[in-house]
């Protein structure tokens, strides 16, 4: 089974993937780290910062590890902000059977009322270091952003939202 963990930035989805390693005792692929050893290797002019850039350089690597990680009848859990809204498109009727998609975004209330709770965990998984850029707009904005690219998602709007929908039973 493929687990694709995807939603926008602060919403849990590094720690659930760590939920998931634990729980399953599976490979746990990053897209940030992919994403950073393409770039500090040089093996990719891209800027931490181009979501785009990014996206339609790592989903290709990433739909082929998936790829090869069904055929080979491996468990895999891919985190990372980087899948298209049209990820499906990519993949067999087949390979898709084999993938579960978990989409974490929240509602633009829930992202006010936590902000401050959002901030002060946000280096819960792994450390972030320094991540000011992670105002109000931005989280606002990117949740948006995952709202539309997976309008199937359903959004988290409560801390008991977040909790039921990052259980590693599901």
């Amino acid at each position: 089974m493929i687990t694709l963990i995807t939603g926008a930035s602060h919403t849990g989805k590094t720690l659930l993937a760590q939920k998931l390693l634990e729980a399953r005792r599976t490979t746990v692929l990053s897209m940030d780290l992919l994403k950073m050893g393409l770039i500090r290797s040089g093996t990719a002019a891209l800027s931490p910062e181009d979501d785009a850039g990014v996206e339609a350089v790592l989903w290709p690597i990433v739909v082929g590890m998936i790829r090869t990680a069904i055929e080979n009848r491996r468990d895999l859990i891919v985190e990372g902000g980087y899948v298209p809204g049209n990820w499906a498109e990519a993949f067999t009727a087949a390979e898709r059977r084999q993938i579960e998609v978990r989409v974490l975004v929240m509602s633009d209330d829930y992202v006010r009322e936590a902000f401050p709770r959002i901030k002060s965990e946000a280096s819960v998984a792994e450390d972030r270091g320094d991540d000011g850029w992670a105002t109000l707009a931005f989280l606002l904005e990117d949740n948006a952003r995952f709202r539309r690219a997976f309008p199937e998602a359903e959004v988290i709007a409560s801390e008991a939202d977040w909790v039921r929908l990052t259980a590693v039973g599901l």
